[in-house]
C-alpha cells in the first residue's frame, strides 16, 4: 500500500510505502535530525495537518499536551500510515558562499571547491582560466540525519557498519553535486580536471576513510594525514582518470582543514601582528597567529549557534527570527526580523544572540541568565525564549569566550595587540557584532570585528589554482602552527565557569 505525503507551504508531493519511516523522507526537505532521530529533542518537528500518525512515548514526553493537540509531532518517531498532510517548520536552506576576489595564476580546465561542512555543503564550480565562479550548488550533508553535531556523527561512526555508512552517503551526495554544477553552466564534466575539499576533521576522517575510533575517547587525538590525494576511481566520481581530488589537511583533532582554509583565505600567517580568527558553526574553531607562530584550538560550543537544541530553534531559512531589537517607543512589542517575511516558525542562532542581548537591556534577563519572574520570554507569537533555551546559549558563548581569552594568553598576546579579528562562517557572518559583544560571546568593539564569510570555501578556491603539492601554500602554515588543547589548561574550568554569565549594563 503507497501513501501521499503533501508538504505544505513548500507544496511538494510525496508518495511513500505504508510504515516508510518520516525521518527517511523528509530529510531532504530540510527537516533536521539533530539528535540522529532518537527521539531525544525537539529539533524535527513537523505539524499534521491532514492524516493520522501515532503517538509514542518519546514524544509523549517530549512535545506537551497543547503541541499534541494542535497537530505537532516529532518526525523521527513517526511512519506513513495513511495520506498525510505535514507542515513543515524549516525549509528553503540559506547556505552562505564566498565570492571575494583573489590573487591566482591561470591555469587551463575546470576546477570544483567543496566545503563539506557538519550541516551544509558548498560547492562552487570555476573557470580556472579566469578565476571565475560560473556555477554555485549547495545542500544538507546528508551525514546530518544521523545527528546535528560531529560527536554524533563519531558515534555512529564507531557503531558497526557506521563508518561506512556515512562514507558511502558523503561521496555519493558530493558526486552528484558535481553533475549538477556542470549541468548549471552547461559545460562538460569532463572538464573538471581538480576538486579541493576542506571540512573539519571529522568531515575529512569519513570522507577519506580514515579511522575516528580515537576521536570518540579521551584524549581525542588523532593522526594528521597531511594532504589526501583521492583516486577518482575509489571516489566513484564520473570525472577523467587523471584528475585531482584533494582533501586538505587539518591542523589538530578538532581543528580540520576548513580552519587551514581560513588562515589562507585571512592572510593571517603573512602579517607580522597577530590577528584572531573565530569561525562559528556547529563547532568552534580559534586561531590566534602570524607569519611566526599559529595557535589553533576548538571548542566544544556544541549546535546551539545553529539553531539545534533550542526550544524553536531552526537554521537561518525562511519563517526564522534572525534580528530583535528593542520595542518602538508606546509599543511593548519586540521588534523581530522574519526571514521571508512571513509568520515566524522559529529562531535562528543571529535571532538567539539578539534576544538575550535585548533581554538583557530591557531587564529582563539577569546577568546570570535568569529570567525574571519566571516563564518564558515572548519574541513574537508563536516563537518563545526559554530558560533552557538561555542555558543552551550560556554553555556555547561561554566556551567560546574562554577558548578566546585561554589561547590568547597561551600565545602571549592580549586584545590590544590584534591587529586583525575575523568571524568566519554562515553565523559570524549575520550575528550582529553589537549583540555577540553584549552577551561576552566576542568582547571586542564591533568596529574592531571583520566578518569574512564562508573563508573555507574561499581557502579552497585558492588551493584550486596552486601548479602542484610543493606550490600550494599550506606547509608553511603546518610548519608554524601548534594545537592547543584548552582543557588541558588548569585555568580552564574557572574561566570556562566566568565566561557562562553575562556582562553587567556599561
Amino acid at each position: 500500500m503507497k501513501h501521499k505525503v503533501t508538504l505544505k507551504p513548500v507544496g511538494s508531493e510525496l508518495i511513500a510505502e505504508h510504515g516508510a519511516a518520516l525521518k527517511d523522507l523528509l530529510f531532504e526537505h530540510s527537516v533536521e535530525f539533530p539528535c540522529g532521530g532518537q527521539g531525544r529533542c525537539r529539533g524535527c518537528r513537523v505539524r499534521v495537518v491532514a492524516g493520522e500518525t501515532t503517538v509514542n512515548e518519546a514524544q509523549l514526553e517530549r512535545l506537551t499536551q497543547q503541541e499534541l493537540d494542535e497537530g505537532w509531532r516529532l518526525a523521527c518517531q513517526c511512519s506513513a500510515e495513511s495520506d498525510l498532510t505535514l507542515e513543515l517548520r524549516q525549509w528553503d536552506s540559506t547556505i552562505l558562499t564566498n565570492d571575494t576576489e583573489f590573487a591566482f595564476v591561470p591555469r587551463k580546465g575546470l576546477g570544483v571547491a567543496i566545503d563539506v561542512g557538519t550541516t551544509t555543503l558548498v560547492a562552487q564550480l570555476l573557470d580556472l582560466t579566469t578565476g571565475a565562479v560560473i556555477a554555485v550548488r549547495t545542500a544538507l550533508n546528508p551525514q546530518a540525519r544521523y545527528g546535528a553535531d560531529v560527536m554524533s556523527r563519531v558515534q555512529h561512526a564507531v557503531s558497526e557498519n557506521g563508518a561506512e555508512q556515512l562514507k558511502e552517503a558523503i561521496l555519493r551526495h558530493a558526486g552528484a553535486l558535481l553533475k549538477q554544477l556542470a549541468q548549471a553552466a552547461d559545460v562538460d564534466f569532463h572538464e573538471i580536471c581538480r576538486v579541493v575539499l576542506v571540512g573539519n576533521t571529522v568531515m575529512h576522517h569519513l570522507f577519506c576513510g580514515i579511522d575516528l575510533e580515537p576521536l570518540s575517547r579521551y584524549p581525542f587525538e588523532t593522526e594528521n594525514a597531511g594532504l589526501v590525494r583521492i583516486c577518482v576511481a575509489d571516489s566513484g566520481f564520473d570525472l577523467p582518470s587523471d584528475a585531482e581530488i584533494w582533501f586538505l589537511p587539518c591542523l589538530g583533532s578538532f581543528v580540520g582543514s576548513d580552519i587551514l582554509a581560513g588562515i589562507l583565505a585571512s592572510g593571517l600567517h603573512l602579517r607580522d601582528k597577530p590577528s584572531l580568527l573565530v569561525d562559528l558553526g556547529t563547532n568552534g574553531e580559534i586561531v590566534v597567529g602570524n607569519k611566526e607562530k599559529i595557535l589553533v584550538a576548538s571548542t566544544a560550543a556544541g549546535p546551539a549557534f545553529e539553531g539545534a537544541r533550542i526550544s524553536m530553534g531552526m537554521r537561518a531559512s525562511s519563517g526564522a527570527i534572525w534580528k530583535v531589537a528593542v520595542p518602538e517607543v508606546g509599543s511593548d512589542a519586540l521588534r523581530c526580523d522574519v526571514l521571508g517575511s512571513i509568520t515566524p516558525t522559529g529562531l535562528c542562532g543571529s535571532g538567539l544572540v539578539d534576544a538575550v542581548a535585548v533581554g538583557l537591556d530591557m531587564g529582563v534577563i539577569t546577568p546570570t541568565g535568569r529570567i525574571k519572574g519566571g516563564g518564558d520570554m515572548l519574541l513574537q507569537e508563536p516563537v518563545k525564549l526559554t530558560q533552557t533555551d538561555i542555558r543552551q546559549l550560556q554553555l556555547a558563548k561561554g566556551a567560546i569566550a574562554a577558548g578566546i581569552q585561554i589561547l590568547l594568553n597561551a600565545w602571549g598576546a592580549c586584545s590590544e595587540d590584534l591587529e586583525h579579528i575575523y568571524l568566519a562562517g554562515a553565523f559570524g557572518n549575520y550575528i550582529d557584532r553589537a549583540s555577540a559583544r553584549r552577551i561576552g560571546l566576542i568582547e571586542f568593539a564591533p568596529d574592531r570585528v571583520e566578518p569574512i564569510g564562508n573563508s573555507a570555501l574561499l581557502g579552497a578556491k585558492i588551493a584550486l589554482f596552486a601548479q602542484d603539492e610543493e606550490h600550494l601554500k599550506y606547509a608553511r602554515i603546518l610548519g608554524t602552527t601548534t594545537h592547543f588543547g584548552l582543557t588541558a589548561d588548569p585555568a580552564f574550568q574557572d574561566i570556562y565557569v566566568e565566561c557562562m554569565g553575562f556582562p553587567a549594563p556599561e
